[in-house]
């Protein structure tokens, strides 16, 4: 008779694992006579969502099957031993001076350009220097570096696993550009990219450096939240266009870094595209994109003003090609070496 019944439960499926209940050990004990049976279901998940659908579609099928042990059939709901909690492992972030998060209120305004050449700014200056590549759906530091073709590496220390970062040009760098191939799309629920950059940011075996720069996604959304909570952030440096509208979204971003539940301090603005040189006429400037709407934003919200990035082709051409122009042009780095002090005084 029992052989018989475990053929009948065989045919219970568990809707997440695909797996039947007898041969995936869920149907751990079964005592049948004529007139009485019991089951009892073990699920090795702690509050598995579907043990309650599971037991009664258990009791149907024995009920239909032998209506004389009808009002005598006893199926028990059993859970696995819970997995005790593991420790909290200490993020590598506790090795870096200042984490600092470079952050614009929408895309298109040059963030990550801007991002790439202020680390090496700040290299140039002395500086250890890491960059997180924290825009999860459009990450680009892995390629303004040159290192597209990185395969990161896993090693262990006291038990735990990390990350080691790709360097170049004396930069740590991380990226989810690393992991994913370059033609496929990235479709992920904001579960899975938060829990992405996690990893991430707490596993990556950063050195000892003095600055962490945050490439964060455009915006205000999951990812920040995320990090904001993750860590604590000595600063953030929000990038703007002229623009009007761009500005209107940098209100955006430093109200949010400003909010009390949040309390990271905003060092100040980056106007970047602030206006266009052509070479042959050094002394003539066009403004393209308008002219000082970040700069007013600024002073008018009491928020410090960091510095203008003017429009030159080679700061695109630059990120195009994998170095980025602070390393070859020392013309372009004034403009970034000046954001730099500026933002080291605000800190």
């Amino acid at each position: 008779m029992e052989q018989q019944i475990r053929k009948l439960l065989s045919a219970i499926v568990h809707p997440e694992t695909q797996q039947d209940i007898v041969a995936s050990g869920v149907v751990e004990q079964l005592s049948a006579r004529e007139d009485k049976i019991t089951v009892v279901l073990c699920f090795p998940k702690a509050r598995d969502p579907f043990a309650v659908r599971i037991r009664n579609l258990v009791e149907k099928t024995l009920q239909d099957a032998y209506p004389a042990a009808a009002g005598n059939i006893t199926v028990v709901i059993k859970e696995g031993t819970p997995r005790p909690p593991q420790p909290k492992r200490e993020s590598t972030t506790v090795k870096v001076g200042k984490i600092i998060a470079i952050a614009s209120g929408k895309g298109g305004v040059g963030k990550s350009t801007v991002t790439a050449n202020l680390a090496l700014t700040l290299r140039n200056m002395g500086y250890r220097v890491g960059v997180l590549d924290a825009d999860i759906y459009g990450p680009s530091q892995h390629k303004m570096f040159g290192r597209e073709d990185y395969l990161p590496e896993a090693v262990q220390e006291d038990g735990n696993d990390y990350i080691v970062p790709a360097q170049s040009m004396d930069i740590e760098l991380m990226s989810i550009g690393f992991f994913i191939n370059p033609n496929d799309a990235l479709m992920w629920r904001g579960a899975m990219a938060t829990n992405a950059l996690k990893q991430l940011l707490h596993q990556t075996m950063w050195g000892g450096l003095d600055f962490l720069l945050i490439d964060m996604p455009p915006g205000t959304g999951d990812i920040h939240l995320t990090m904001i909570s993750e860590i604590k952030m000595d600063g953030a440096v929000i990038v703007s266009t002229p623009q009007q509208v761009a500005v209107a979204d940098v209100v955006r971003g430093v109200e949010m870094f400003r909010h009390e539940q949040v309390a990271v301090p905003v060092l100040g603005v980056v106007e970047n595209m602030a206006w266009f040189t052509p070479k042959e006429l050094p002394d003539n400037k066009y403004y393209i994109f308008g002219q000082g709407g970040a700069k007013r934003y600024a002073e008018e919200a009491g928020v410090p003003f960091l510095g203008e990035i003017p429009l030159i082709q080679t700061i695109m051409e630059g990120g195009e090609c994998g170095t980025p122009t602070v390393e070859t042009d020392a013309d372009v780095e004034r403009y970034y070496r000046a954001v730099a002090e500026k933002m080291i005084q605000q800190l």
